[in-house]
């Protein structure tokens, strides 16, 4: 159940209200996470970080919250796939200041996509219940969505060892087993032309060089967060629309 089906406008805003501060406390959280996961080596590389940062990102987490409860409901979905977005803005920061992605947030990602196809199973021995309600995600897409961009991600590192990051690979695979093959590959080419669009605007403004790199685990996070609400319905538009192209009516 979803907070927009509750019935009068002082119950949702008061579920929105408390969705809010809930989201701001679980980021809040995060902020003080996102300084402490990366190796001791790693740290004189970190900026100090700015309070008006860290305020972004505890009232993103608020409106996050209450946006993915609205979208996906208020039960075990809607908390994964939040949770999910939590982690995925811990992996944009991190990257973002030492151009890695820490192995074990792509283990807490793929821990995720282990325990949603868990209670998958259990929503399928329990029907009715909301909040146990889970998209269904088979196993087969799950496994296809493992390998359908890291495999190529990695071919591609062993010609271009520069062309990606390990984590990023990681995060794909991890990604793809709790989203399934449509989603992943949807969130990997939002990622892709948003990050090519900002490797366009670095090199007009000539604030990288031509040796420089950026991380692209963040366009890859916001890809996939993105994908989390349309994924799977563009890739099933994009799929009608090659079988339309390839058997046109007379």
């Amino acid at each position: 159940m979803a907070w927009l089906e509750i019935s009068g406008t002082v119950g949702r805003v008061a579920v929105c209200l408390g969705f809010f501060i809930a989201g701001m406390a679980i980021f809040y959280l995060l902020t003080k996470v996102i300084y402490r996961i990366p190796e001791k080596q790693q740290l004189e590389r970190l900026h100090e970080p700015g309070k008006f940062r860290n305020a972004g990102i505890v009232i993103f987490g608020g409106v996050a919250a209450v946006l993915f409860t609205g979208f996906f409901g208020m039960g075990l979905q809607g908390i994964i796939y939040f949770l999910f977005l939590a982690v995925l803005t811990v992996v944009t920061f991190i990257d973002m200041d030492t151009m890695e992605i820490p192995f074990m947030l792509n283990v807490i990602i793929f821990v995720m996509g282990v325990v949603s196809l868990i209670l998958q199973f259990v929503s399928d021995a329990v029907p009715g219940s909301e909040f146990l309600a889970m998209d269904e995600v088979t196993i087969v897409s799950r496994l296809i969505g493992m390998i359908c961009i890291s495999l190529p991600l990695y071919l591609i590192v062993l010609f271009i060892p520069e062309g990606f990051g390990g984590g990023d690979i990681k995060l794909m695979f991890a990604a793809g087993f709790l989203l399934g093959w449509k989603a992943t590959v949807v969130g990997f080419f939002i990622g892709l032309i948003l990050g090519g669009i900002y490797g366009v605007i670095c090199l007009v403004r000539r604030s990288h060089g031509k040796n420089d790199h950026f991380a692209f685990g963040p366009f890859l996070s916001v890809g996939l967060a993105i994908a989390l609400f349309c994924g799977n319905i563009i890739m099933n538009h994009y799929i009608d629309f090659i079988k339309a192209a390839m058997n046109p009516e007379i």
